[in-house]
């Protein structure tokens, strides 16, 4: 079975373009759940406007579904709580001189 760990490292590859930083690191991913070979993601973007939202949760559902393991991914988008800089990785931080 696939570990939360493991979805969180393949997920880095999925870039905010906006921002060049991974969602992973920018702290956009709230919550993984995994139940036997389903994946149910919670995230958020930096902004409600975000226009590269479309193509993110898709990145992030594509992304998932070809982990080894999993059969489908459901990426739900929330909005609580809202997202700020205190949710970044300190290597986000770093990059982004914060």
């Amino acid at each position: 079975m696939v570990t939360k760990e493991e979805i969180l490292e393949e997920l880095k590859v999925v870039e905010d373009p906006e921002i060049g930083m991974d969602i992973v690191n920018l702290g956009l991913i709230y919550e993984v759940d995994i139940n036997n070979d389903k994946v149910l993601l919670k995230m958020t973007m930096t902004a409600p406007t975000c226009p590269v939202t479309p193509w993110i949760l898709a990145e992030v559902q594509k992304v998932v579904e070809n982990i080894p393991g999993v059969e489908m991914a459901d990426v739900e988008l929330v909005w609580e709580p809202p997202w700020n800089p205190s949710r970044m990785s300190e290597e986000a931080r770093a990059s982004l001189n914060m």
